[in-house]
C-alpha cells in the first residue's frame, strides 16, 4: 500500500503538493478561528472542556465534554457548575459553586478599610464590587480552598465559565490522546499525509 501512495505523491507535481499543504493550512486556520470566534462570543478562553477527573460524579464522569458560558452580567450562584482556573496551576477544575459571598472593597483609605483590604490582599482585587466563590466537587468530602494555592475565595477573573451542556464520554478521545502522546502525533500526521496526498 506504501508503494501505491508513493507513486500517488510523485504524480500530483510540486504545485499540486503545494496547493494541498494550502488547503490543509487552512483548515487548520479555519478551525482555530472558529473556536477563537466561539470564545469572544460565549466570553470565555475555552468554551468547551473536558472532564478529567471523577471528582463531579454523578453528575459528569471522566472524558465528558463540557459547553460553558461566562456572560459578563450575569452573577454565579449557589449551585452552579464552574470551571476555574487558579494562578499557577495549569489544568481548569469543574467544580459546583458551595457558597457566595459579596465584597464592596472601598475607595478610600482607613484604618477599618485597610484591615478588611488586608484578609483580602492574597486576590489582589481593585476597589469596587465583587462575587467571591467557594467551590466543591460533588464526589468530594471537602471544599477545594486546598486547591486554590494560598487563596481564600475565587474571584470572576478565576472563573472560565459555566457549564450549559455537555455530551457524555466524546472528550475520551482527548484523554487518550493526552496520555498517549504518540497516539496524537500519529492522527495528526495521518491526516497531514492524507491531506497531502488527496486528488481532490
Amino acid at each position: 500500500m506504501r508503494v501505491h501512495e508513493l507513486k500517488a505523491f510523485r504524480r500530483l507535481g510540486f504545485r499540486h503538493f503545494l496547493l494541498q499543504i494550502l488547503n490543509f493550512a487552512s483548515v487548520i486556520a479555519s478551525g482555530l478561528m472558529l473556536w477563537k470566534g466561539l470564545g469572544l462570543i460565549l466570553n470565555t478562553e475555552s468554551p468547551i472542556v473536558v472532564v478529567l477527573s471523577g471528582s463531579m460524579e454523578p453528575a459528569f464522569y471522566r472524558g465528558d465534554l463540557l459547553f460553558l458560558t461566562n456572560p459578563p452580567d450575569q452573577r454565579y450562584h449557589t449551585g452552579d457548575i464552574t470551571v476555574y482556573r487558579v494562578p499557577g496551576a495549569e489544568i481548569p477544575i469543574v467544580h459546583r459553586v458551595l457558597e457566595i459571598r459579596d465584597v464592596v472593597i472601598p475607595f478610600d483609605n482607613s484604618t477599618e478599610n485597610r484591615i478588611f483590604k488586608n484578609r483580602l490582599a492574597k486576590l489582589k482585587l481593585p476597589p469596587g464590587e465583587h462575587q467571591l466563590m467557594l467551590t466543591k466537587g460533588d464526589n468530594n468530602h471537602v471544599d477545594d480552598i486546598d486547591l486554590y494555592q494560598g487563596l481564600e475565595w475565587l474571584d470572576r477573573r478565576h472563573i472560565i465559565g459555566k457549564v450549559r451542556g455537555f455530551l457524555p464520554y466524546i472528550g475520551y478521545v482527548t484523554i487518550a490522546m493526552n496520555d498517549f502522546p504518540q497516539l496524537k502525533y500519529a492522527l495528526l500526521g495521518g491526516l497531514g499525509l492524507l491531506a497531502v496526498i488527496q486528488r481532490e
